[in-house]
């Protein structure tokens, strides 16, 4: 009878603790701290596994929203406002853009080899085609599958059928065709404004089929565009 009654006295002990600590599932731990689990069972020798725990960030409340005296809502300082504010165009249009480029009393290599590119593949084209071609070149440039330097890409072998021996044919300086091609090189070497042809890196003239597996990214004036 002994016996029963400590049993019985020891039972209802572990009971009150089982239903102290019964509720939600898990265990409580202070913010920033982590925790180490370790295997429930006594035959498991893994080693523990620390978690570290997420530090969470209030949400706004409604005072850290509300508008000042004035009723305005609060705004910005001055630095996080700039950088907040998307840099607008410098141009209203790309004709702008290559209006306002003042042409340089000696032309540089690369704009002279981009301008004659872009006058001899697209002189009759709009400014949006002209400007392509220009990409074009620019695009073979950086792209590690193509000489890394304008001219160098426009004088690479088999690419361009204007170039003669590896060399341009003249062009006469006073030519208007070839001031504005050296106005959309400027636009274009400068990133000026954001041409229609993207990353492509190839074109052919409509009249042509050539068949290319490629991607198509545009198509301008007399010009397909392809990546």
């Amino acid at each position: 009878m002994k016996f029963s009654i400590r049993a019985a006295i020891a039972i209802a002990v572990f009971c009150a603790a089982s239903l102290a600590g019964s509720g939600s599932p898990g265990f409580a731990i202070e913010p920033g701290k982590s925790v180490t689990l370790t295997s429930l069972s006594a035959n498991d020798q893994s080693t523990p596994l620390n978690v570290p725990l997420l530090t969470l960030v209030p949400s706004p409340t409604a005072q850290d929203t509300a508008p000042t005296d004035n009723g305005q809502q609060p705004t910005l300082d001055s630095d996080a406002a700039n950088e907040a504010v998307t840099e607008t165009p410098s141009y209203a249009s790309l004709a702008a853009a290559i209006e306002a480029q003042s042409l340089p009393a000696k032309v540089d290599e690369n704009l002279a080899c981009l301008a004659g590119t872009i006058y001899f593949e697209a002189k009759g084209e709009p400014l949006a085609g002209q400007l392509a071609v220009a990409q074009v070149v620019m695009n073979r440039s950086v792209s590690g599958r193509f000489p890394s330097s304008i001219c160098s890409v426009v004088k690479q072998p088999g690419q361009f059928s204007f170039m003669r021996g590896g060399r341009m044919p003249n062009i006469a300086r006073d030519n208007a065709h070839y001031r504005r091609a050296l106005a959309v090189a400027k636009v274009a070497l400068d990133k000026a404004w954001a041409g229609p042809a993207g990353n492509a890196l190839y074109f052919h003239a409509r009249r042509v089929s050539p068949g290319w597996r490629l991607t198509r990214v545009a198509a301008i004036g007399g010009h397909i565009f392809y990546r």
